[in-house]
Parts: structure tokens; C-alpha cells; sequence
């Protein structure tokens, strides 16, 4: 049974009897805090009353007379107008047998019913390692794609590769320059060069596979390919080592084809127009503050041009939404591109983009700028050859994408309650040391028994978790999880130590501790495993 939509059903019903009409997502309910108030509290006939200029009070009572009672025990009015669910023995604790056995897809929901989504996320130029916006971008983009999953969207996770522009050029000459001083040849890198030593890595392995083939002449196209793919294999094997993944991976020069620009330049021609020889697309028609230019004085497309291209292409792979995870300067980028999607006869709703503030490293309490291994900045690799890939990835999605965070190195790597990670997977291993202490006793998933404050506080908590992964996949809010994850930890620290869970004296109220610890484990794995974060069974 999920209580709280229960409740909502249930107080929407009785609002209609009494006159008001209520949707389901107006209802309000909230866990209480203390068992004197309850289990679950609710303020909507304080909602209703400032609607229809009553007592709120009053409404309150006319709800509770009208009001299904059959899941609780008591119903009563606080305050100016709240009203307080005291549940009968039993209910709370029926998310245990629910839990047990869905096990592994507990949480899980079919709201999106199959819906495509896809998500574009990291897409770093491939002419270098993966950075800390990089990271964060990687994991936040991750996680929400298994929500999304979770609740039951379709989801197409995809990595745009720009393999195009003056960026890449000088890559290739970069590279060029790098294996000609393999043959102790001096050349001087571009002005825009790579100076990385993975540029000297990627020539030395041009060098061993081709000797001195492309010494005298710069086969611009050749070193291009070379560079990208051997940069992108890096990358590739940066991310796997972070557990990101991708289903698709599309390149510009892909994009760029001849056909595609042209036709969508046919399909935006009622909407683009000449100024001082350049082209430009009337976006301000759709929302945005200006006007934008798709076309320069010299005929070159700008970056905008191929971008919308690219979009259309996702959308036509069956897409119904599009989310794109970008750097913190790309706030204007959303207006133009929802306006341009517009013309093309898409919903305004079909795109939302995640914009991503800075990370900053802390190190002894002060700012890390640089790596001491390369004299550059850090790398998602040495962060999480530092630190682990477990704390990389939950603190990065600790905090909303909007938010500037600031790495703890020095907590991440702390073995003490003050470090979330730790935190939460002692939990789970003190869960999984109860349970193997246990084995012999069985478990009750009736919950008989559990009645102290400890045990309801956390048996509400847990049926939470449905609702709470579907808020944090449809808000795109991974950081809600890592919240579920600290309360969990704490609420199953307190139960722990309050409650004797293994009891020989009492092997009845064992047995149902015993399934409460069960339940508590499983949602905790489920929760940590939406991170990308493991659950260890020993700590």
C-alpha cells in the first residue's frame, strides 16, 4: 500500500462530499516529525479555507467527518487547522513485506510508460582529459538518466563528440608538431596548441605505429582522425572507470553534412532574415531576448546552426524530451535553442536544460587549483584515484546542478559519520551484519510489534521512497536521493541504537526487527545503486 497516496485519495473524496473540488497533486502530505502529532499531517483545509473565506478549522471538521477511516486509528485537528493521521498498528509496517518482494526494483514506478528521453551530457572537446565541470557534469547526468529509468522513461544517454572547428585543427597540429620532435625535428606548436603530455603520449603511439610516414608532410586529416580517437578512447576509459557509459555517440562533422543544414535552413526560412550580409534567425518571435545570427558576413555557420540540426536529429530518433547538462555559461544558449525547436513545430516543454556552477577543490581548508602531478588543473582521474569513485560521484550530485560546491578532499576521504558516503554505507553494512547475525531466527514481514518511535520514524521513511525517486527524476534533482540517503542512514543509526534487534529471549519482535532490517537494507542498496554509489556488506 503507498499511505500517502492513500491519504490523498482519500481526503480528495472527502473534499468533493463537502463541496470542494481538489486534484490529488494539490494535497499536501507531510511526515510528522513527532509521534504526538501523528503519523502523517496534512494542512489543506487551511488551503481550502483561504479559497472559500471560511474557518479553516471548521473545514477541517467537516474533511474529518466526511474522511475514510479505515488505515487509521485516530483523526484529529491541530492548531489553526492541521490535520494529524495517527494510522492503525500494522499499516506503516506493511511497506515491509512490499519492499522484500520487489527487492531490487523497489522505488521503481511506470510513470513514464516507455517515454523516450535523451539525455547529452560531458560532450567534452576530445583535446584533453576530463576536468572537474566534466566530473560533475558525468555524474549528474548519470543519475538523472537512472531515474528516469526508474519511473519507467525510455532513455538514449549520448555523448556529442565536436569534432569540428578551429579546436580541432589545432590539435592535429599540435600532435604533428609532438611527433616531428620524436624525430628530433623542432617545430613550434600553434598559437592555440595543446601543450598536455597526452599530445607527446598520442605521437609517440603514431610514431610506433607508423614510423616516419607522415614526417615531411602535415596530413591535417590523418592527424585529426588520430587525435580524436585516440583522445576519445582516453576519455571513454576515464568515464567507464567512473561507471558513466553512453548508448550513442554523434559528431559534428556528422551533423554538419550538407543535406541536413540545408534542410533545416529550408524549414526556418519564414523566420530568418539579412542584416549587414549576415544571416540571422528571428528568435525574439519565440521568447528570446535577441535575434540570433546563423549565418556570418563570411558564410561560415556559426555554432548555433549545426546545434539545432543536431537537436532535430535527436528529436527525430523518437526522443519526446531532450536534456542537455552544460557549463555554466551557457544560460543563454536555452532561450535560442527552446525558440528554435518552437519554430520547428516542437512544445516549448521539449527541451530542459541543466546548467552546471563550478566546482572548487578543498584541500587542508584551502582552495586546490592545480594538479602537483601536471601543474594543471586536477582531473576527474586523479580525483577519483584520490578520493574513490564512490565519494566523486555522490558529493558532485550532493547539491542542485545550480548551486557552486566546494569538494572537501579531505572529507571525502574520512573514515567518520561527518562523511555522507561513509555515512551511509556503514549503514548499510551495519544492516547487512544485523541480518547475517540473524540468519538462524527467520524474519516476520508482518511487523508485528513495531511500535517504538524509532522503528515508525523509520518504517514512514521507507515508504517514501517510491515517491521520492519520482519527484527526484521528474524535478531532475539527484541531490533529493543523496537527502533520502543521509535520513536513511540516520533514522536506521537510531534504530539500531535504541532497539535490541536480536533478541533470544524475544524471538517474535526479533523476527519482525529482523524483516524491518531487511526492508531497510534493500531500500538503502536501491538508493545508493540510483548513485551510482556501491553498498558494501563490510565495513
Amino acid at each position: 500500500m503507498n499511505i500517502i497516496k492513500t491519504l490523498k485519495h482519500n481526503i480528495k473524496e472527502a473534499a468533493s462530499k463537502c463541496g470542494f473540488n481538489l486534484s490529488e497533486d494539490e494535497i499536501v502530505i507531510e511526515m510528522s516529525k513527532d509521534n504526538q502529532h501523528g503519523d502523517y499531517a496534512t494542512s489543506v483545509a487551511m488551503q481550502l479555507a483561504k479559497a472559500a473565506r471560511s474557518n479553516p478549522r471548521q473545514i477541517a471538521a467537516s474533511l474529518c467527518d466526511s474522511l475514510d477511516k479505515t488505515i487509521c486509528e485516530k483523526i484529529e485537528i491541530a492548531g489553526p487547522g492541521f490535520i494529524n493521521f495517527f494510522l492503525k498498528e500494522g499499516v506503516l509496517a506493511s511497506i515491509i513485506e512490499t519492499i522484500i518482494s520487489e527487492n531490487d526494483a523497489y522505488g521503481a514506478s511506470d510513470h513514464g510508460n516507455g517515454t523516450m528521453v535523451n539525455v547529452e551530457f560531458v560532450s567534452a572537446n576530445p583535446t584533453g582529459a576530463l576536468h572537474l565541470g566534466h566530473a560533475r557534469g558525468a555524474a549528474l547526468g548519470d543519475v538523472i538518466a537512472r531515474l528516469l529509468k526508474k519511473v519507467g522513461y525510455g532513455v538514449t544517454k549520448e555523448f556529442y563528440v565536436n569534432d569540428a572547428g578551429a579546436q580541432i585543427d589545432n590539435l592535429a597540429k599540435s600532435i604533428h608538431v609532438r611527433y616531428q620532435e620524436l624525430f628530433g625535428r623542432t617545430a613550434a606548436l600553434p598559437e592555440d596548441g595543446y601543450h598536455g603530455h597526452d599530445i607527446i603520449d598520442i605521437a609517440t603511439e603514431i610514431k610506433d605505429a607508423y614510423g616516419d610516414k607522415y614526417l615531411d608532410d602535415l596530413d591535417l586529416p590523418f592527424f585529426k582522425a588520430e587525435g580524436i580517437r585516440r583522445q576519445l578512447e582516453r576519455i571513454r576509459a576515464d568515464l567507464d572507470f567512473f561507471r558513466v557509459n553512453f548508448d550513442v555517440f554523434s559528431y559534428e562533422t556528422d551533423v554538419r553534412n550538407a543535406g541536413a543544414m540545408h534542410e533545416v535552413r529550408q524549414k526556418l526560412t519564414p523566420y530568418l532574415y539579412e542584416l549587414d550580409g549576415a544571416l540571422f534567425l528571428k528568435t525574439t518571435a519565440f521568447g528570446d531576448d535577441k535575434d540570433r545570427v546563423v549565418v556570418k558576413s563570411d558564410g561560415k555557420y556559426t555554432y548555433f546552426w549545426p546545434d539545432i540540426v543536431y537537436h532535430l536529429d535527436k528529436l527525430r530518433r523518437n526522443h519526446r524530451f531532450l536534456i542537455d547538462i552544460l557549463g555554466a555559461d551557457h544560460h543563454g544558449y536555452i532561450s535560442r535553442m527552446v525558440a528554435a525547436l518552437a519554430m520547428l513545430g516542437y512544445p516549448t516543454d521539449t527541451l530542459d536544460v541543466e546548467i552546471l556552477q563550478l566546482v572548487r577543490l578543498i584541500k587542508d581548508g584551502q582552495e586546490m587549483r592545480m594538479s602537483k602531478r601536471t601543474g594543471v588543473g586536477v582531473t576527474l582521474r586523479e580525483l577519483c584515484t584520490d578520493v574513490g569513485v564512490d565519494a566523486a560521484r555522490y558529493f558532485f550530485v550532493a547539491r542542485a546542478s545550480s548551486s557552486h560546491l566546494d569538494f572537501d578532499i579531505d572529507l571525502a576521504n574520512s573514515a567518520s559519520n561527518a562523511n555522507p558516503v561513509y555515512y551511509a554505507q556503514y549503514a548499510h553494512a551495519r544492516l547487512c551484519s544485523l541480518l547475517s547475525a540473524g540468519a538462524n531466527l527467520g524474519i516476520d514481514v508482518s511487523g508485528t510489534g513495531l511500535v517504538t518511535p524509532e522503528e515508525k520514524q523509520l518504517l514512514r521513511h521507507l515508504g517514501q521512497f517510491r515517491d521520492e525517486v519520482l519527484d527526484a527524476a521528474l524535478t531532475k534533482s539527484p541531490y533529493k536521493i543523496t537527502n533520502y540517503v543521509q535520513k536513511l542512514a540516520t533514522y536506521t543509526h537510531s534504530f539500531y541504537t535504541i532497539c535490541r534487534v536480536i533478541d533470544k529471549e524475544n524471538i517474535s519482535l526479533s523476527q519482525a526487527r529482523l524483516a524491518l532490517v531487511k526492508a531497510s537494507r534493500i531500500t538503502m542498496a536501491n538508493a545508493l545503486d540510483l548513485l551510482g554509489v556501491t553498498a558494501p556488506f563490510k565495513m
